[in-house]
């Protein structure tokens, strides 16, 4: 399993792509004017209290204020207060917590307006991007995120990725970070640190500890609100949460951030920075790597796959609908039933892939293809959960129904990513798709005539769409025949629409 990250800079924005295998899985954007990115952490200042919601809203610089749920509080929160209290004006400059008194946990059954009051400063920190008409989600119990360990401050407790499967591998980095840890701080063991040893770990702290000495240090006489720490930017947060050994190329078209990342990856892993690649071409970046045509063809409302199948994706305000369909195809050496188990196991690969791709969020549900077999249903189920393993959203998945439904809650934390797909119309009113989403048709329609076993097939098509897939070598006909050892004709029509194209066999008919 390879991973590659290519990475394409704009002027306004930075695109990131990571490809599993030659698929592409995750598509980011990071715009310059992103100010409540996940992670961030800021000095506000409370708006006020709602005791009907048990929550406050806070201000912290955009157009909607902050929720905040006394749920997202901390059980620490009253130290928190004190503690951005007396820093904010110079009456504490040790920021190691080792001398500050704690106060009491707060009742975990309490009431926001017995904890919170108007004009309070206090940090927070983003769980939620705005989406939609809604601020930003927020929580005072801060956490600061490194490569191994999770630090949070204002806690003692240390706990070990539930990942971590084997018991003495999570006694054993317990052990290591109890025996490193300051104290005030606790600690959350990430699963990529399963076999690191203490120095590996204590690296990492001590350069937490260095964010978070930098962040207080803001702190003193900070305007309300203003941002005191940001997260990394997005290649390196990435490179952060997924990096590891499966990853065979990071490419980059910007001198500037390829240093930056070259940088970080000689940091995290030293054995890796050889594969961080500067990309210097006239081809744009992702263009070259495939992208592109991926993007096209995996943001629209139908989804292709092999062997016909595919995909009906439907979006709602409440929830998604996904539709599994097996397509037009003919399996005569399998039953129905098997051939709806490989439909379902394919598309439960491109479903774990487009809840990731576009970072859909809520109550996702899918009609799978109906199985009757107990073993079959459990085979599908497993392998979902296996795809999704990746996937770094937190979701739950539920057993099929027995009207074959299986519902996915997956956690939305920032704007879903949604791409134009359909294009303007060259030849008049309205919108069609794009090319080559009918270059990825046609090449569906050529292998189920195939298989039926036709002998001459000819094409005919828009001069457009006829010279593109004869162009270049190899061109798409040419691959045609390296693929199947069969040569299509093609004819340019001049009559045909730019999306309209037809199969004929040796006598002119048309083909189904």
């Amino acid at each position: 399993m390879d991973k590659e990250l290519i990475i394409r800079s704009g002027s306004s924005a930075i695109d990131f792509a990571l490809i599993k295998d030659g698929k592409l899985v995750e598509l980011n954007k990071e715009e310059d004017d992103s100010n409540f990115a996940v992670g961030d952490i800021f000095i506000a200042k409370i708006r006020k209290a709602v005791p009907g919601l048990n929550a406050a809203f806070v201000n912290v610089g955009y157009t909607k204020d902050g929720f905040l749920h006394y749920h997202d509080l901390g059980p620490q929160v009253l130290t928190l207060l004190k503690f951005v209290k007396r820093v904010s004006t110079g009456k504490l400059k040790d920021y190691s917590l080792q001398n500050l008194t704690f106060e009491n946990d707060i009742d975990k059954d309490g009431s926001v307006a017995e904890v919170l009051k108007s004009n309070q400063s206090l940090l927070v920190q983003v769980m939620k991007e705005p989406i939609s008409t809604k601020g930003p989600r927020i929580s005072s119990e801060l956490s600061l995120p490194g490569r191994y360990i999770v630090l949070v401050p204002f806690s003692n407790r240390v706990s070990v990725s539930q990942k971590i499967e084997s018991k003495e591998e999570k006694d054993r980095l317990k052990r290591l970070v109890k025996s490193i840890k300051p104290k005030g701080f606790g600690v959350i063991v990430r699963t990529v640190a399963e076999g690191k040893k203490v120095a590996e770990l204590d690296r990492d702290l001590q350069n937490l500890m260095s964010r978070w000495t930098a962040m207080c240090k803001k702190l003193y006489k900070a305007p309300h609100p203003s941002k005191v720490l940001g997260e990394l930017n997005r290649a390196s947060s990435i490179l952060r949460d997924v990096f590891n050994d499966t990853f065979s190329s990071i490419a980059v078209d910007e001198e500037e951030l390829y240093t930056q990342l070259k940088d970080y990856v000689a940091e995290i892993a030293p054995n890796k920075e050889s594969i961080v690649k500067l990309y210097q071409s006239n081809v744009p970046i992702f263009e070259k790597f495939g992208i592109e045509r991926q993007i096209k063809t995996s943001f629209g409302r139908t989804v292709s796959m092999s062997k016909g199948a595919y995909l009906i994706i439907e979006h709602t305000e409440a929830m998604h609908v996904i539709d599994v369909n097996s397509g037009n195809r003919s399996n005569k050496a399998k039953n129905q039933e098997e051939t709806a188990l490989e439909v379902n196991l394919i598309s439960a690969t491109e479903i774990a892939r487009q809840l990731r791709l576009r970072d859909m969020g809520g109550i996702i549900v899918v009609d799978f293809i109906d199985m009757n077999k107990a073993e079959n249903r459990k085979a599908l189920f497993d392998h979902l959960r296996e795809e999704m393993s990746d996937d770094r959203a937190k979701h739950k998945i539920l057993p099929p129904s027995k009207f074959g439904l299986i519902q996915i809650t997956r956690q939305r934390v920032r704007p879903e990513t949604n791409i134009k797909t359909r294009e303007e119309n060259p030849n008049g009113i309205g919108e069609i798709e794009a090319p080559i989403i009918v270059i990825d048709k046609i090449k569906t329609d050529l292998e189920r005539l195939i298989k039926k076993n036709h002998k001459k097939i000819t094409l005919s098509a828009h001069p457009f769409i006829a010279a593109f897939l004869t162009r270049g070598f190899p061109s798409p006909r040419s691959q045609w025949f390296f693929d199947h050892k069969r040569w299509v004709k093609i004819l340019p029509r001049d009559a045909y629409t730019y999306m309209e194209y037809h199969f004929h066999d040796k006598n002119g008919e048309v083909l189904d």
